[in-house]
C-alpha cells in the first residue's frame, strides 16, 4: 500500500522522459518539438541580442576587425583559431548576461533587491573579463605579425 500516493520513482522518471506525456505549452513556455524548432529560437536569440544590446554589436565589430586582420596577415591556423574561440566567448557570454539580466528583471521588476545587482554585475564582470583577455590573446597573436607586414621589424 501507498498511502500518500506518490509514484515510485523509477515511474516518475520515466514519463518525465518520455515528451509525450508533458502538457502542451504555449507561448514562451512551447518546448521546440523539432531540431529546426531548435535552431530558430537559438538564431532568434542571436538576433536579438544583436538587435537590442549595444555592447554585442560593438564586440561582433571588433570580432570581425580582429578576424580579417587574422587572414590579412596570413595567420596559421591554430592562430585563426584561437581568434575565433576568443570571438565565441565574450559573444557568448554577453548572450548568457543578457539572459540573467531578463530573467532578473522578470523575477523582481522593477523593485531593487542587493541579490539582483549581484546576479547582473557578476554576469557583466564575467563578459568584462573575457573580452579584455579576448583582447591580450588578439594583440598577442595580430602584432607581431602586422608589425612586420608595416616594415617596423
Amino acid at each position: 500500500m501507498n498511502p500518500l500516493k506518490v509514484k515510485p520513482l523509477t515511474e516518475k522518471f520515466t514519463s518525465l522522459a518520455n515528451h509525450r506525456d508533458r502538457p502542451l505549452r504555449t507561448g514562451s513556455w512551447q518546448i521546440a518539438e523539432t531540431l529546426s524548432a531548435s535552431f530558430y529560437y537559438a538564431f532568434r536569440g542571436i538576433a536579438y541580442g544583436f538587435a537590442s544590446q549595444r555592447n554585442f554589436r560593438i564586440q561582433v565589430l571588433i570580432g570581425v576587425i580582429a578576424l580579417s586582420l587574422g587572414i590579412w596577415l596570413d595567420l596559421n591556423i591554430e592562430k585563426l583559431s584561437l581568434i575565433i574561440f576568443a570571438i565565441a566567448l565574450v559573444l557568448t557570454l554577453e548572450l548568457i548576461n543578457t539572459s540573467i539580466e531578463a530573467a532578473v528583471d522578470l523575477s523582481i521588476g522593477q523593485r531593487f533587491h542587493p541579490l539582483a545587482r549581484i546576479a547582473k554585475d557578476c554576469a557583466a564582470g564575467a563578459v568584462l573579463i573575457s573580452s579584455i583577455v579576448s583582447l591580450i590573446v588578439a594583440f598577442l597573436l595580430l602584432l607581431p605579425p602586422l608589425l612586420i607586414q608595416l616594415g617596423f621589424q
